[in-house]
């Protein structure tokens, strides 16, 4: 007889590194709206222009999609070149706040893909300095 009531997953072979910058809302901010904007100014992901298929998929070109940091980003053309050099899951990078910080972070990867790269790290830092800049 099959358990009734079986667990969807196991123990999944997935990881993902995420970036976390230390940012506090300021204290005077109400949880409603103004809360909502210090949030939404610091949100983004890119959206990758690519070419080829599957296994020979390469990125030629980055967009960034949210609020003011994504204008930010957008502007960057050294940056976006950083990151299109990269493969489709490392130049797929989200970026959201949370309650006491902004996390930075990309696709899950498997155990033997799993990996920073030092161009991945220069990326990743340099997104942390332009949240760092945002008021």
């Amino acid at each position: 007889m099959q358990d009734p009531n079986p667990l969807p997953w196991g123990a999944q072979d997935r990881f993902q590194a995420h970036f976390i910058i230390q940012q506090f809302p300021d204290g005077e901010l109400s949880s409603g709206k103004e809360s909502e904007s210090w949030r939404l100014r610091r949100v983004a992901r890119t959206k990758l222009k690519t070419t080829g298929h599957f296994g020979s998929k390469k990125v030629v070109g980055v967009t960034w999609e949210g609020g003011k940091l994504a204008e930010d980003l957008n502007a960057d053309s050294s940056l976006n070149e950083m990151i299109a050099s990269q493969s489709v899951n490392d130049a797929t990078i989200f970026v959201d706040p949370t309650d006491n910080g902004v996390r930075i972070y990309g696709k899950w990867k498997n155990s033997h893909d799993f990996g920073i790269t030092k161009e991945l790290f220069d990326i990743y830092n340099n997104i942390a300095s332009y949240i760092k800049k945002i008021n």
